[in-house]
């Protein structure tokens, strides 16, 4: 069973159209989306939620308003000022360290699991995916990331599935590197613009560190060819392959707009470049 995942090092380079789009085109395989701070791949897959369950991570300090006898011990120890005047705990504030549980003279004052989100396993159109949401201002993104990944092999392994195409969260931080490790490969989506440069080289860093395969794939290419040129140089300079191309086209809008993946909305150019990249990354897979 192999697990590709696709990153980008930066939000809006086009990662979960393609990857949509893969899904369409990949036969035996279970999706998961791992951006869980910004999920959005549910909304070209329209999954029905055959199951959820809660996601607690973190604690926070719980005040038991019968025990205590407002000393003000706990608001004197609070360095980050969580507890109000009336002795509850601003639970965005607390930041679950357990010093006013420590001190409190009276025990009045406990840690609690929070609540931070909900994790699904979905029917889709495509297959069996699975997603999640973290709830806002929720901390451990890193750890639903790990919990989807998990339960998507899992089903796999019951379904007998030969792939695992996941959705992997933008930038290099915990998400991303929750999202790849283990991974069998990474594809790296890029757009041909100074930022766009810098994040794909700052990521492919990070997956190189982890010793992942990475391809490379510029999504509106033709917008700037001169920079273009730049990560065509840089594939070279560090042997990565470059899988695709894929040219900039109105009509990859026009599919969102539809709720579509662009291999179903069309047959024009974008689509075939987007089915010639995963017949190569296939390729790729099946050769490891």
């Amino acid at each position: 069973m192999k697990e590709l995942v696709v990153i980008s090092g930066k939000g809006g380079a086009g990662k979960t159209s393609i990857v949509a789009s893969f899904a369409a085109l990949a036969k035996n395989k279970v999706m998961a989306d791992c951006d869980v701070d910004a999920a959005d791949l549910h909304l070209l897959l329209e999954p029905h939620i055959r199951h959820r369950e809660e996601f607690r991570s973190g604690k926070s300090a719980v005040i038991d308003a019968e025990c205590c006898t407002q000393c003000g011990k706990c608001r004197e120890v609070c360095r980050y000022q969580a507890i109000s005047e009336d002795y509850v705990v601003d639970k965005i504030a607390c930041e679950g360290c357990g010093v006013c549980v420590h001190f409190c003279p009276e025990q009045a004052i406990e840690l609690r699991e929070n609540l931070s989100g909900e994790w699904f396993i979905s029917d889709t159109r495509f297959g069996t995916l699975v997603h999640a949401k973290l709830g806002i201002a929720e901390e451990n993104s890193g750890k639903l990331v790990a919990l989807v990944r998990q339960n998507a092999k899992l089903l796999a392994q019951e379904d007998g599935s030969d792939l695992i195409l996941a959705d992997g969260a933008p930038g290099i931080g915990c998400p991303v590197i929750s999202s790849i490790t283990g991974a069998s490969a990474v594809l790296v989506v890029t757009e041909p613009t100074l930022s766009g440069i810098h994040d794909m080289k700052r990521v492919v860093d990070l997956a190189g560190h982890f010793q992942i395969p990475t391809f490379i794939c510029v999504n509106k290419f033709d917008i700037n060819e001169q920079l273009t040129a730049q990560v065509e140089t840089f594939c070279q300079q560090r042997r990565l392959k470059l899988m695709g191309r894929i040219p900039y086209d109105t009509v990859v809008t026009k599919a969102m707009v539809q709720g579509k993946t662009v291999v179903e909305y069309s047959s024009g150019l974008v689509a075939k470049e987007i089915e010639k990249l995963w017949r190569q990354i296939s390729y790729a897979l099946a050769g490891d």
